[in-house]
C-alpha cells in the first residue's frame, strides 16, 4: 500500500505543504474556513496520518527561546534582552532574538519561522495586530508570553510595566511644581496597552488635582522620523504654548529636544520636560532629564523565568498578567516656579 505524503495531501487540496502543516498543527490564523475544511476533507479522504517519527522529532526540546521584538533601536529593549538573556543561560537555555519593526507581517513571518525552527517557547511584544494567531497559539498549548503590551481578549501570560502609574507620576511632579498647562506626546495609541494606559494616567492626574484636559494639549504624532520635532515646533509655537512636555517615548524625547532647540528656546526656562524610560544618556543631557523608570531588567528577567517555569510544568495554568512598578527619577529638567515655595532651580 503506498503511503501517502504531505506533498500528495496538498496537491489533492489544491494548498501548499505549509498551509497542510498549518492545519495539522492546529494553526489556523492565516486559513480561510473553506480551505480548512477542504484540507480536512482530504486528510480523511486519504486517511493521512502524519509521520510519527517526524512528529516525535517536532515534540523534542530543543532548550531554544524565540524573542520577537517592536524595536531593537529603542535602548529599552537591549535592557530587557539583558534580562531575557542571563535568565536563559541560567536555565541552560539558547535565545534566537527578531525584530518584528512592528510590522505585523514580519511578526508572523518570525513566529512561523521560530516554530520551523522548533524553539520550545516564544516571548513576544505583539504589534496588536495578529490577535487571531495568537489566539490559535494559545488554543494548541504553544508556550508563548507577551511582554510590555496586553493582548486584549486573548488569555495569554503577559508581563507589563504599570503605565497608568508611570504618566501619572511625571504629570504629578509637573503640577507639584506649579505647572498650569502640560502637554503630552504620544505615539499613534492604536489599540497599543502602553500608549493608551499613559494618556489615561496624565488625565487622571490632571482630573485628581482638579484641572481640566485640554485635548488640544494630547498631541499624537506620527512614527516617522522628525515627526515628533515638527510637532513640538507647533505645539510652541502657538499663541498660548504649554509650560511643560511629557514625552510617552525616549526615541521621542530627543527629537523633541531638538525641535526646542531649532526654536531657540531652553529647557527648563522656557519649557520643562519629562522623559519615558530611564536610558544611559538620560543623566548626560543638558540638562539631565527627569525620567519615568521602567524595571526593564527585571521584566526580561520575569518574562523568560516564567515562560521556562511554563515548559518545565506540563499543566495547563490560567493566563495571568504581571505588572511591575515603575519610579519617577528626578532631575533638571523641570523649572521650579518660585510661588510653589521652592527654591529657583532645576529639579
Amino acid at each position: 500500500m503506498m503511503k501517502i505524503t504531505m506533498d500528495e495531501v496538498a496537491k489533492r487540496a489544491g494548498v501548499s505543504k505549509t498551509t497542510v502543516s498549518r492545519i495539522i498543527n492546529g494553526n489556523y490564523s492565516h486559513v480561510n474556513e473553506e480551505t480548512k475544511k477542504r484540507v480536512m476533507k482530504v486528510i480523511e479522504e486519504l486517511n493521512y496520518r502524519p509521520n510519527a517519527v517526524a512528529k516525535s522529532l517536532k515534540q523534542m526540546k530543543t532548550n531554544v527561546i524565540g524573542i520577537v521584538l517592536s524595536n531593537l533601536q529603542n535602548p529599552f529593549w537591549s535592557q530587557v534582552l539583558e534580562g531575557v538573556e542571563d535568565t536563559c543561560r541560567a536555565q541552560g537555555y539558547n535565545l534566537m532574538i527578531c525584530n518584528s519593526n512592528d510590522k505585523s507581517e514580519l511578526e508572523v513571518e518570525h513566529i512561523e519561522g521560530l516554530r520551523l525552527k522548533q524553539v520550545d517557547g516564544i516571548i513576544v511584544n505583539p504589534t496588536m495586530k495578529n490577535k487571531e494567531m495568537f489566539h490559535s497559539l494559545v488554543d494548541s498549548g504553544f508556550p508563548i508570553i507577551a511582554i510590555n503590551r496586553k493582548i486584549e481578549g486573548v488569555p495569554i501570560d503577559t508581563v507589563v510595566v504599570d503605565n497608568v502609574k508611570g504618566a501619572y507620576l511625571a504629570v504629578e511632579h509637573f503640577i507639584q511644581i506649579g505647572k498650569k498647562s502640560v502637554a503630552i506626546m504620544v505615539y499613534p495609541p492604536s489599540g497599543i496597552s502602553p500608549r493608551l494606559e499613559r494618556i489615561e494616567g496624565y488625565r487622571q492626574s490632571l482630573a485628581r488635582n482638579n484641572l481640566n484636559v485640554n485635548e488640544n494639549l494630547i498631541r499624537v504624532i506620527d512614527e516617522e522620523r522628525g515627526g515628533a520635532k515638527q510637532e513640538v515646533k507647533k505645539l510652541l509655537s502657538q499663541r498660548e504654548r504649554p509650560d511643560a512636555i511629557f514625552s510617552t517615548n525616549n526615541m521621542m524625547t530627543l527629537e523633541i529636544l531638538e525641535g526646542i532647540k531649532e526654536l531657540g528656546l531652553s529647557v527648563p526656562e522656557d519649557v520643562s520636560l519629562i522623559g519615558y524610560d530611564e536610558t544611559v544618556w538620560s543623566q548626560h543631557l543638558n540638562p539631565p532629564l527627569t525620567t519615568v523608570s521602567q524595571p526593564s531588567y527585571k521584566m526580561g528577567e520575569l518574562a523568560a523565568g516564567k515562560l521556562i517555569e511554563a515548559l518545565k510544568s506540563k499543566q495547563k495554568k490560567q493566563a495571568t498578567i504581571d505588572s511591575l512598578e515603575p519610579s519617577l527619577i528626578i532631575r533638571q529638567s523641570c523649572q521650579l516656579k518660585e510661588e510653589t515655595g521652592y527654591s529657583k532651580g532645576g529639579v
